[in-house]
């Protein structure tokens, strides 16, 4: 016991450590990073001390580690990553990527006043809802539009508006799981609505629908199976003969697709996913979406559909809560902006240009990203076939073909030159492909590129 309590007089102050640091250059670190620093790493030297085994204090080694310590704590944690992984909408990872052009006008209104709820016509107040809602409107062919956090929170408010204290048909088959364990009755029971499922896991019939309404039923609800697939034996009723039904007992049908596609993706040869605007025509009185998968722009919920529905939404209580800001109205608007010239839209939209790509052009930016890496002993890279998913819980089952480079080093594994990488100043996040770390170009822009090469490159030398 005498030998650890001489071994922890060696050990230095905190004071004394921030003294030391700030002569390192790190004067202009705010000094709580420091402190905090300084006592986690002198704590460690402590456990180091009291664990018993062979120990020697080094400063020189002490202050090396709280330089790293305070580097990393000064960093933003919320940080731009490298996706190399293929996964275009990759929740994990952010999902949907904003064209160029909407972070460069949130700059410019996060910086300044806007006229949020100001009608700059009449000088009066406004809604914030209309910057995007005539837009919404013409886009989807709809009579009205709303917009709130997200999609969880549209469908809660269309329930809780509509059906409050009433029964909700739905198909068992459509009973989803969402991410974050988020589940279609767990939110029909928070919107005060009482679930009603009919039909079985994979086959259900219009009658089912109609065998039970009853004086208590206030809405049919379907759900678009976006995040996985029934194969087989399968049978659901289609949109036009749920709107069959819903006018004959006068219900509104209201329709939760999730994916929010605006363009035909079939027209590329990509899957069968229905657009928001095929949804309406075939009846749904209204169809929620998110913004931030196919849609390609910020996180919301969007509510498109009927006049006199919404009417009643935008008198609910709920919406405050649950309404977006001034920086998700200006990404959602110029994102859908974009849509106005349909010929342009695929090339102009993150999203749907990286599932869209060609896999000549995929092949193309391989070799390239191929040539900006250095031959180096012990290192090898090749070009490798691929495939990546769209994801963000849409298109379950369509696979994408690509290309990507892959790595493998003598001097470190697989694992190893993975953690690596998500370690790296921008991290990047790549997968294990046959004991070879895999970077799919799909979802890495040019400036990802040459990020990547650059680290690569400087890891290949040790």
């Amino acid at each position: 016991m005498t030998d650890k309590n001489s071994l922890m007089r060696q050990l230095p102050k905190v004071d004394e450590m921030m003294r030391s640091i700030a002569l390192e250059g790190m004067d202009d670190v705010p000094a709580v990073l420091i402190k905090l620093a300084c006592q986690k790493e002198i704590e460690s030297e402590r456990q180091r001390i009291l664990s018993g085994g062979p120990y020697q204090f080094s400063q020189d080694d002490l202050i090396k580690r709280i330089k790293a310590e305070v580097e990393k704590q000064n960093q933003p944690h919320l940080r731009k990553v490298i996706n190399a992984t293929g996964i275009v909408l990759h929740t994990n990872l952010g999902r949907a990527r904003l064209p160029q052009m909407v972070s460069e006008t949130m700059e410019e209104i996060s910086s300044s006043y806007s006229n949020l709820e100001y009608q700059l016509e009449t000088g009066e107040r406004g809604s914030r809802y209309e910057h995007v809602e005539q837009l919404l409107t013409f886009l989807t062919g709809s009579e009205a539009a709303l917009v709130v956090n997200n999609n969880a929170a549209a469908v809660y408010l269309v329930l809780s508006t509509l059906a409050q204290g009433k029964e909700v048909i739905v198909s068992r088959g459509e009973l989803v799981e969402i991410g974050g364990a988020f589940r279609v009755p767990e939110i029909m029971k928070a919107s005060g609505c009482t679930l009603v499922e009919v039909g079985t896991t994979n086959k259900t019939h219009k009658r089912d629908y109609e065998e039970h309404i009853t004086e208590h039923t206030g809405a049919l609800l379907k759900v678009h199976t976006s995040n996985y697939k029934i194969i087989g034996f399968t049978e659901e009723v289609s949109l036009d003969q749920m709107k069959a039904v819903g006018e004959k007992h006068g219900l509104p049908l209201i329709y939760d697709l999730g994916s929010g596609l605006m363009v035909d993706l079939k027209a590329y040869g990509i899957g069968d996913e229905p657009t928001v605007r095929s949804c309406l025509e075939q009846g749904a009185d209204l169809v929620c979406f998110s913004g931030d998968k196919l849609l390609g722009g910020p996180q919301a919920g969007i509510i498109v559909g009927s006049a006199e529905y919404i009417k009643q939404m935008k008198k609910n209580h709920l919406l405050r809560a649950l309404r977006i800001d001034k920086l998700t109205l200006t990404a959602l608007e110029y994102t859908l902006r974009q849509y106005l010239s349909p010929e342009t839209a695929a090339e102009r939209i993150p999203t749907l240009k990286m599932i869209t790509e060609p896999l000549e052009n995929l092949k193309e930016k391989a070799d390239r990203f191929y040539r900006m890496l250095t031959e180096q002993p012990g290192v090898q890279y090749e070009v490798v076939e691929t495939v990546g998913q769209i994801g963000g819980g849409t298109m379950p089952g369509v696979d994408l073909s690509s290309y990507g480079v892959g790595v493998t080093m003598e001097h470190v594994s697989a694992d190893g030159l993975e953690s690596m990488m998500r370690k790296n100043r921008v991290p990047i996040i790549a997968r294990i492909w046959k004991d070879k770390v895999l970077l799919d170009v799909r979802t890495m822009s040019d400036q990802d590129l040459s990020e990547a090469a650059e680290f690569l490159n400087m890891a290949g030398r040790g």
